[in-house]
């Protein structure tokens, strides 16, 4: 009895840790409070929440406004591949209540932060997202992966632009047959050889505030038509 006792708390204890180690990687605590405190939007409200990574998540540091006005909320975590976004997808978007999510992701997956990187593993993660959000009502926006010319943080990735424009050339595609709105981010930022134009980002993959004033062109009136 002692020792099944014994073998019982072992597993307890490990399957403990690998939740904590779950939650850890996913994040699921960054916005837990703010969504807590979230209220369920009107019957005529129209809120739009924006999933990413670092690009969306400093967006909202850098124009608040931006985000307060119209009624965005974003939902961006640092550093996120698209399998971390879609696993957080349900308590970040869908219990939200949107009326739209606007989806921008890839650029992690191609840095090779959690792996090797699968084309059609990142593509398959964001239609997974496309489907969850249509099967709750919510409209979709894709967003293009924004261009780079490299990953400062791991080098040892190549051929960064080209990774870029197949999985672009992949997620624009997809839109247009499924009739999805398409923000063309990296069309309007990239400087004609793949990279982020220097005057648009400090490091060539994060966006400043010229960079993001171009992107809030690009997506406000795609968004407006979208939940109007």
């Amino acid at each position: 009895m002692k020792k099944a006792i014994l073998i019982l708390l072992f597993f307890t204890t490990m399957i403990a840790c690998i939740n904590a180690q779950f939650n850890k990687e996913i994040n699921l605590q960054k916005y837990a409070q703010a969504n807590a405190g979230l209220p369920a939007p009107e019957k005529k409200e129209k809120r739009v929440v924006f999933i990413g990574n670092s690009i969306t998540e400093a967006w909202v540091s850098n124009s608040p406004d931006f985000f307060a006005k119209n009624n965005y909320v974003g939902r961006g975590i640092s550093g996120q591949t698209t399998l971390q976004m879609l696993l957080r997808f349900r308590q970040d978007v869908i219990k939200l209540q949107p009326k739209a999510v606007v989806i921008c992701a890839g650029t992690n997956d191609i840095a090779e932060n959690t792996g090797t990187y699968d084309p059609e593993f990142t593509f398959g993660n964001i239609v997974s997202m496309v489907e969850l959000a249509k099967a709750n009502k919510i409209k979709v926006i894709i967003a293009s992966v924004h261009p780079a010319g490299a990953m400062p943080w791991h080098p040892h990735v190549t051929d960064v632009p080209a990774k870029i424009h197949a999985l672009n050339y992949v997620l624009k595609d997809y839109a247009k047959t499924n009739k999805i709105p398409y923000i063309d981010y990296h069309a309007a930022m990239e400087d004609g050889s793949g990279a982020m134009r220097k005057e648009l980002s400090a490091d060539g993959v994060h966006p400043n505030k010229e960079g993001y004033a171009i992107m809030e062109s690009l997506a406000k009136p795609i968004v407006d038509k979208v939940v109007k």
